[in-house]
């Protein structure tokens, strides 16, 4: 079994070479030299990948573009022992050139450590243009909680801007159906976003969906909803920077949370909502370092 590697507490150059070898795959992308060919039974996929449904479809696409074009990027491996290689990163291009009948595939051998193989695959999942945005938003999550990156440094050696993470880690603070129905492709993220922190969020993204609402449409009913039930129980109205906070403590710790301040007084009082028992372990867990 490789040797793991420390917990890396920042992306630095590690997670930047890293990067750097989940390249696009692509036909019209640059190609890379590979390190050598080695036979397809020689190489077998990561039992810990992320990542376990393969669309079909997509599949028989990737399958007709590598008899066409070749393999353009190589499959990132690992030496397995017994003259056998693990995937790090390329499960989808192994199975398409299973598809297409190519008895040999081109790969980059690299000495990675558990860890390093991970995040590999996790930010290979997250380049994914498929990919939806809840499983985005968790990959991000993951890349923070277990690795100790922030959104800046992610912001930076993904190539996305901070509002854009910090964005995608606020919809995972939304109830489940909610997020049911991005996965299925019902709401966007622009729909889901206008929801975070609603405390009719599931109620509102049935009417969007039954309504077929724009995103604009979406934000006016979040507007419109949240004045009557602030009327009907005297809830003052937050400020800006108050609801600012409460956005990015929700993106932070992936739960809703909720910031009310003492009329006329300094203290107030902080609510955080967690969907599942493992979430509130995870806070505690948190707390008590």
């Amino acid at each position: 079994m490789a040797e793991k590697t420390p917990k890396t507490r920042g992306l630095g150059r590690g997670l930047s070479a890293l990067m750097a070898d989940v390249a696009p795959s692509d036909a019209d992308a640059p190609r890379t030299a590979p390190d050598r060919s080695v036979p397809v039974e020689r190489v077998q996929p990561n039992p810990d990948q992320p990542r376990r449904h393969f669309d079909p479809v997509a599949m028989e696409e990737l399958a007709a573009s590598i008899r066409e074009h070749g393999i353009i990027q190589p499959l990132i491996v690992r030496a397995a022992g017994d003259d056998m290689f693990e995937i790090v990163a390329g499960e989808r291009r192994w199975r398409a050139a299973q598809m297409a009948q190519l008895h040999d595939v081109p790969v980059l051998v690299r000495d990675y450590g558990e860890e390093q193989v991970l995040q590999i695959a996790i930010i290979e999942n997250i380049q994914r243009a498929d990919l939806n945005p809840v499983d985005e938003a968790a990959g991000y999550r993951q890349l923070m909680d277990r690795f100790g990156h922030t959104q800046e440094q992610l912001a930076t050696a993904l190539g996305k801007s901070r509002s854009h993470i910090a964005n995608s880690l606020r919809l995972l603070s939304l109830p489940d159906e909610v997020l049911g129905f991005l996965v299925d492709g019902k709401l966007s993220a622009g729909h889901a976003r206008t929801l975070v922190g609603h405390e009719d969020a599931a109620v509102l993204a049935r009417k969007i969906i039954k309504g077929r609402l724009s995103v604009r449409q979406a934000e006016q009913l979040a507007r419109s909803d949240k004045p009557a039930r602030q009327s009907a129980s005297a809830a003052p109205v937050k400020d800006a920077d108050t609801l600012q906070i409460e956005r990015e403590l929700a993106a932070t710790l992936g739960m809703g949370v909720s910031i009310n301040h003492a009329a006329g007084g300094e203290g107030g009082t902080l609510t955080l909502r967690y969907r599942t028992l493992e979430q509130l372990d995870d806070l505690l867990r948190a707390l008590s370092h």
